[in-house]
């Protein structure tokens, strides 16, 4: 049989009830048993202080306990008097008696014998008469030489004349004193069975009632599993579980993002590569056909679209192993400023013959970030290539560099024309291109920005876009600094 999380649950529940239920029902019925003996044992100390008195009495009276020299008879006449019979007001007997003394015939002598009650408790048995010498008169030994038994002093005037000892008792023994005792265990019994049987019930309710939402759940797992990503969980309650739940919900709404996105960029890199391989295959084609003779610039034209090809290959492959987590970088403490500064003087020449104005606005003291100096130097170079090929001519660049406490925030600037205000979270979208002032024909495949992105992320850095002062469009990025 399988065991769900439901039946673990309501077996846990129940069986940590049913333990502590079962011992407190145990601990209940030793204590009864313990605390009953307990009382009979006060009862019998305090017949066990009448009987002594009356043992003194007798001693004050005769001299001696020779009288009760093993004769259990006559000690049980004193026992009979710890307990007094009702008077009885039948037909007094036709004996004469003396003046001052009770009337006591045997025939008396034996009614009270017979209604007196049973020694239910074994007092009798238990009980030892030692004299002063420490001599057993009545009783057996071993009860009066017991250790735990009770004891009580015969005093007559200030000497101690003998003592009664009491052996220990043990068990419950009259039929009376178990049957308390058995009721009130079989009551606690029942008790504990019926708590049992209700934390049962509330167990399998309670375990069904919280993993309710895991039916949803489960369902909606095995549909995303499927590629039906628009699945969507219900969130019933507000807490773990339906923490959960916004989870899987949220998962799948990311994985069907992504689904669309990889669709879209499967249609769009068809698409991209298309474009230069019609190209190539049309020039191809008229110079086999004859329509387009060999030339040098011919050749150039096929030579320039093979390497717009493979451009947007080696970025498409970059983006992917950006993605897989498998680009590699070697991380350095590296001052951030000369880098970028290196980097745009490695492009003078280029904003010169494009008529671009560079102004740069960097801090005095260096900025030291943990960085792979390639990548960001492949960072700054895809922004500045961006800004030539777009920015009209004549036109102004500026890179500025600031710090904080803890981040180097690198903004490059040009002017116009810029971006459309909604189209600025768009741009670091793969393949996403803005019409006109980011055309196709300036040659570009639409994941540069793309790229630089995962870089940056990899750095813990961040990139974003804005309107620049300068009428064209800004794109900052924001680096850790290190000590």
């Amino acid at each position: 049989m399988r065991l769900t999380i439901a039946k673990k649950i309501a077996a846990t529940i129940t069986a940590v009830v049913m333990l502590s239920i079962g011992t407190m029902a145990w601990i209940t019925s030793q204590n009864l048993k313990r605390g009953f003996i307990s009382y009979l044992g006060e009862i019998e100390q305090q017949d066990l202080r009448k009987l002594s008195r009356l043992l003194a009495e007798t001693y004050q009276r005769d001299g001696n306990f020779d009288r009760f020299y093993h004769d259990r008879e006559n000690l049980q006449e004193l026992l009979d008097q710890l307990h007094p019979l009702p008077p009885d007001n039948s037909k007094a007997s036709d004996t004469p008696v003396a003046s001052g003394e009770e009337s006591i015939s045997p025939a008396s002598v034996r009614q009270r014998r017979r209604a007196t009650p049973p020694d239910l408790m074994g007092f009798t048995q238990r009980l030892s008469l030692v004299d002063a010498r420490g001599t057993t008169i009545i009783g057996p030994k071993e009860a009066a030489d017991a250790l735990d038994g009770s004891r009580q002093n015969i005093v007559v005037g200030q000497q101690v004349v003998g003592s009664l000892r009491l052996a220990p008792l043990q068990n419950i023994s009259n039929t009376s004193g178990l049957d308390f005792v058995r009721i009130q265990i079989q009551q606690t019994i029942w008790l504990a069975a019926g708590l049992i049987l209700m934390a049962l019930i509330l167990s399998i309710y309670l375990a069904r009632h919280l993993l309710r939402p895991l039916g949803s759940l489960h369902k909606v797992a095995k549909r995303i599993a499927k590629g039906q990503f628009q699945a969507r969980a219900v969130v019933l309650n507000q807490d773990e579980l339906g923490e959960l739940s916004k989870d899987i919900n949220s998962m799948a709404r990311s994985l069907q993002e992504n689904e669309v996105q990889r669709r879209q960029m499967l249609a769009d890199i068809s698409h991209e590569l298309r474009t230069p391989l019609t190209v190539i295959l049309g020039e191809v084609e008229a110079l086999i056909d004859g329509v387009r003779k060999s030339s040098p610039e011919a050749m150039a034209s096929l030579h320039a679209e093979v390497i717009h090809l493979n451009k947007l290959v080696d970025d498409v492959r970059q983006l992917t192993l950006a993605d897989a987590g498998d680009l590699r970088y070697e991380f350095a403490r590296i001052d951030i400023i000369a880098l970028v500064r290196a980097v745009i003087q490695r492009y003078t020449l280029r904003l010169q013959k494009a008529q671009l104005t560079m102004q740069i606005d960097f801090p005095a003291e260096p900025a030291f970030v943990r960085a792979d100096a390639g990548r960001i130097t492949q960072v700054i170079s895809n922004l500045l290539e961006n800004s030539i090929r777009y920015t009209d001519s004549p036109g102004t660049l500026r890179c500025t560099i600031t710090t904080s406490r803890n981040f180097v925030d690198i903004t490059m600037e040009d002017s116009a024309p810029g971006v459309p205000p909604h189209a600025h979270a768009l741009l670091f979208d793969r393949l996403y291109r803005v019409d006109l002032a980011r055309s196709r024909a300036h040659g570009g495949s639409g994941l540069g920005l793309s790229i630089c992105k995962a870089l940056l992320s990899a750095h813990d850095g961040e990139i974003s876009a804005m309107p620049s002062s300068l009428g064209g469009l800004a794109m900052v990025i924001r680096l850790p600094l290190i000590k």
